[in-house]
């Protein structure tokens, strides 16, 4: 496997204390023990290859999923819990520019779609995800972000046809969610939940529908046979088919050779409070548990949870490593300072890293490999991957089979990825990106 980053960030240094192992225990599920066929084999059991092995399943088709790890192992089990809208980075004027209108408000129908998706999959199973949250509330961290804020008000009924709310700085106080702000728009649309509890989920619901769930067995060959694919993994040949690769920030850059240089992961750091008495939440002005983020290029995204815990993260590490994680978890501890000054003396009790995963055209791509017949990909969903991860695995299942979803598809889904101009070295431009990020931020 070639991968992008040195073994640190593929190992259990940057997951270690991340709070949600903490609230919920996932069933072990064996490693591949022997040489099989299948119809579907998917690499990755996070968001993505779950709701396809899901979807597959209750289909009748034959389908096994294959996880290096651990079940949510990667970005999937380590995220916020935010299903919202997101999946890509392009504004609106860039969709207009490369999809028309049309484009543009389809693509925006699928963010919504897809949280619609979630809400199925947990109404369907019956899960307890610790739901919370009406929607979601973009903070604006200066005075002129808030003329942004209007504009993309505006927006909202032609694009996804929701309702929203503005908010004055008082406003927030009265709401609870006072802070650093200079106004804010609430977006009727999403929910937080945890994510572990959601992917306990996912898989007991794929294996109770026939789907076969292999831990610990990382896919280390991918290649075209007479019959399908075939597949090497724990000393053992797996052929199918048809393949997903689901495995998004965590891909190597061989499996298949086409995903070389066309993915880039970033980290994002998150932290956990310990529980936070009434008294405290009162002396900071947040007692609201809506989920929250800021309007900064490096965002800050954060919410309390049901149990009085604050989850605080943030995007901008470029290095890995265990000293390149302790300054990350000491600039994102001195942000949350920052913010809620009154909460300075209050423990973090987890502290934790995962890699999202962007794309050089900044859109999800979910769809076939060119000339590659068989071969599948769902990933880059720009930190969102609750929502549009759980709905390109729905997408993919569908395409599998050779159906036409009957969910929104639109072009900007479809475009096959392109590869970041530095290739192997690509990597190397974040340090300046985010750097330029930064001064933008102030």
């Amino acid at each position: 496997m070639k991968r992008l980053f040195g073994a640190y960030a593929y190992g259990e240094g940057p997951r270690e204390g991340c709070w949600w192992d903490a609230t919920a225990d996932i069933p072990a599920y064996p490693p591949c023990a022997d040489s099989a066929r299948t119809d579907v084999a998917i690499i990755g059991a996070g968001f993505t290859g779950l709701s396809a092995a899901l979807h597959l399943a209750r289909a009748g088709v034959s389908v096994t999923v294959f996880e290096a790890e651990r079940v949510g192992w990667g970005a999937s089990g380590r995220n916020g819990g935010f299903c919202c809208l997101g999946g890509g980075m392009l504004g609106d004027a860039a969709l207009d520019s490369r999809f028309g209108a049309g484009g543009r408000i389809a693509f925006r129908r699928s963010e919504l779609a897809a949280i619609g998706l979630v809400e199925r999959i947990i109404g369907e199973a019956e899960l307890d995800v610790d739901r919370h949250s009406d929607g979601e509330t973009i903070l604006a961290h200066r005075p002129k972000d808030c003329a942004a804020l209007m504009a993309e008000a505006a927006r909202l009924a032609e694009n996804y046809g929701v309702s929203h709310q503005m908010h004055s700085t008082a406003d927030l106080a009265d709401h609870g969610m006072a802070g650093p702000f200079h106004g804010a728009l609430t977006i009727n649309a999403g929910f937080a939940l945890n994510p572990r509890k959601y992917l306990r989920g996912l898989a007991a619901a794929a294996t109770a529908s026939g789907a076969r769930l292999h831990e610990g067995s990382a896919v280390t060959s991918l290649e075209k046979g007479k019959d399908g694919w075939c597949l090497q993994t724990s000393g053992h040949l797996v052929q199918a088919d048809q393949v997903i690769v689901a495995s998004n920030g965590y891909s190597s850059e061989d499996l298949p050779d086409w995903l070389a240089a066309r993915y880039l992961p970033s980290q994002s750091n998150v932290i956990v409070t310990r529980p936070l008495m009434p008294s405290e939440l009162e002396a900071a002005g947040w007692t609201s548990r809506q989920m929250a983020y800021d309007t900064r290029n490096l965002l800050h995204y954060f919410r309390l949870m049901p149990d009085n815990r604050f989850l605080f993260g943030m995007r901008g590490g470029v290095f890995t490593g265990a000293r390149a994680e302790e300054r990350a978890r000491a600039r994102i501890r001195a942000d949350f300072d920052a913010m809620f000054p009154a909460w300075r003396g209050v423990e973090t009790t987890h502290s934790w890293s995962g890699m999202v995963c962007l794309a050089r055209d900044r859109l999800p791509f979910v769809g076939a490999v060119p000339a590659q017949e068989g071969l599948w990909v769902g990933l880059c969903y720009h930190g969102n991957g609750v929502a549009m991860g759980s709905y390109g695995g729905a997408l993919l299942a569908e395409l599998v089979q050779g159906r036409v979803p009957d969910m929104p598809y639109p072009n900007a889904l479809r475009a096959p990825l392109r590869r970041f101009e530095l290739g192997r070295w690509r990597r190397a431009v974040m340090p300046f990106a985010y750097g330029a990020f930064m001064l933008a931020d102030r």
